[in-house]
């Protein structure tokens, strides 16, 4: 029997044909990926924690996956320096980076960049995330928020907290406090939190708003007091220090979330044998424990679609506190 095609058939037959070779290559290339050994940029200096998490999971994955996974660090610039190294490696998802969610989220209403983290970078997997801990100088006669306030109250225009820096979520957050507990803290921003802290505890400063990795151990040995944390639930390394939401400061729930970053550009089928195998280097109870050493909590296995909407949002939210305030980046 002799079959006839016409015009729109031929269409359908080779629109078929050419979905099915886009498919088939799809599946070639997840299989071979990765043929080539890996890179993990870590824009942040050895031995914090960003570069921890990124030696941990690149000796699992590059177990699961058959290929050796260098560490990069590339500190610098809140982390620029190592986006850039990112953007300029081959699109194939042999090249990934580790870093805050701020990096999308708040460093582009600090600062003119030269690209829109938005649109260039694509979150793989959340890796961990954690809180802010309100902290204070231990000189102060205040063990709690509600005396936090007091003290304010008692002191209008004469009391500052520290960021460690300008237009962060340390900064931010300061106003929310501000405007939810109808204080008028001063804000004072420094380069980093080793020399803000050092203001803290001297009393130069008396609050600030600072991560857990910087604080915990000051905290520790008595020469800061931790008053809340941003953090959903309580933190597993200071169980006696309340969330904002337990003491009816919801909207003070505030986490900042380290991820495994690439381009959108990476093909999908690499980018989930990626998250695929570093899901499952996240379940490995050793892991898990050394993220709970470093006061981590494991990420929250958000999808990266799911991950995109919460930056737009966060991003959204930060942008409209420093307009607030006629805040205007650098």
């Amino acid at each position: 029997m002799t079959t006839t095609f016409t015009s729109s058939r031929r269409s359908l037959v080779w629109g078929a044909i050419a979905s099915a070779a886009a498919l088939g290559c799809l599946g070639a290339q997840a299989q071979t990926f990765p043929d080539k050994p890996m890179k993990i940029i870590v824009g942040a200096p050895a031995g914090g924690s960003a570069d921890v998490i990124a030696r941990s999971l690149g000796e699992g994955v590059s177990q699961l996956l058959g290929q050796p996974v260098i560490v990069d660090n590339k500190p610098g610039a809140a982390g620029l320096i190592g986006t850039q190294e990112l953007l300029k490696a081959p699109r194939d998802g042999h090249t990934l980076m580790i870093a805050v969610n701020g990096l999308v989220s708040e460093i582009p209403h600090v600062m003119k960049l030269p690209f829109d983290p938005m649109k260039e970078l694509r979150p793989v997997v959340e890796l961990a995330r954690t809180g802010l801990l309100l902290v204070a100088s231990p000189q102060l006669q205040v063990s709690d928020v509600k005396g936090a306030v007091a003290h304010i109250k008692a002191n209008p225009g004469k009391i500052s907290y520290a960021s460690y820096s300008t237009g962060s979520m340390s900064h931010t957050l300061g106003l929310e406090f501000n405007k939810l507990m109808g204080t008028d803290m001063v804000h004072v921003g420094y380069r980093g939190s080793p020399p803000a802290l050092v203001d803290v505890m001297g009393g130069t400063v008396p609050f600030m708003f600072d991560g857990p990795a910087t604080s915990i151990p000051l905290v520790k040995g008595g020469k800061l007091k931790a008053l809340a944390t941003t953090a959903p639930q309580r933190m597993g390394l200071l169980p006696d220090v309340p969330t904002f939401a337990e003491l009816g400061h919801q909207d003070l729930t505030e986490v900042v979330w380290m991820g495994l970053w690439t381009t959108p550009d990476v093909p999908a089928a690499n980018q989930a044998k990626l998250r695929d195998a570093v899901l499952k280097v996240m379940q490995n109870p050793k892991v898990r424990e050394q993220f709970a050493g470093l006061g981590l909590e494991m990420g929250s296995g958000a999808t990266p679609d799911e991950l995109s909407r919460s930056l737009r949002a966060a991003s959204d939210k930060q942008a409209t506190l420093l307009r607030a305030i006629g805040f205007k980046p650098e």
